[in-house]
């Protein structure tokens, strides 16, 4: 079924590599799979690192898993900024689809209301021309 493109994926289509992969990146990172399988992770590190009493990769005060912590903010927060000025900019194009939408709509109700009102003139003048024609008779 062939149907007119919407505003919603011309901004789609313009998108490039990047922006939709910060878009999916930061899409995962905020969900709660993402926060239930990072939690789980930390545990599992921590639990590994506490009852290996032979090989510790990692020993209290975990210095190493601050560092994946550290860097993936460090990569995690311009990313979701990227997705988020892109939100903001879809947004824009939203608003001013819908305000052109409405100064349509606006638009049409006018010609309508003036063909309403034009019909009942005419049939105003119909009524009256009647009447006067039954005063002769």
């Amino acid at each position: 079924m062939n149907h007119p493109i919407n505003w919603h994926e011309k901004h789609i289509e313009t998108l490039g590599f990047g922006s939709r992969l910060a878009d999916t990146v930061a899409k995962g990172m905020g969900s709660w799979k993402f926060i239930i399988i990072q939690t789980l992770f930390v545990i599992l590190w921590m639990g590994l690192n506490l009852a290996g009493y032979i090989y510790h990769w990692d020993a209290y005060p975990f210095i190493l898993l601050n560092l994946v912590f550290s860097t993936q903010a460090a990569y995690a927060a311009p990313i979701i900024m990227m997705s988020q000025n892109r939100q903001s900019e879809r947004d824009r194009i939203q608003a001013q689809a819908d305000y052109q939408t409405n100064i349509d709509a606006k638009q049409e109700i006018e010609a309508l209301t003036l063909i309403l009102n034009k019909l009942d003139v005419e049939k105003l003048d119909k009524i009256i021309a009647m009447l006067e024609e039954m005063k002769k008779k």
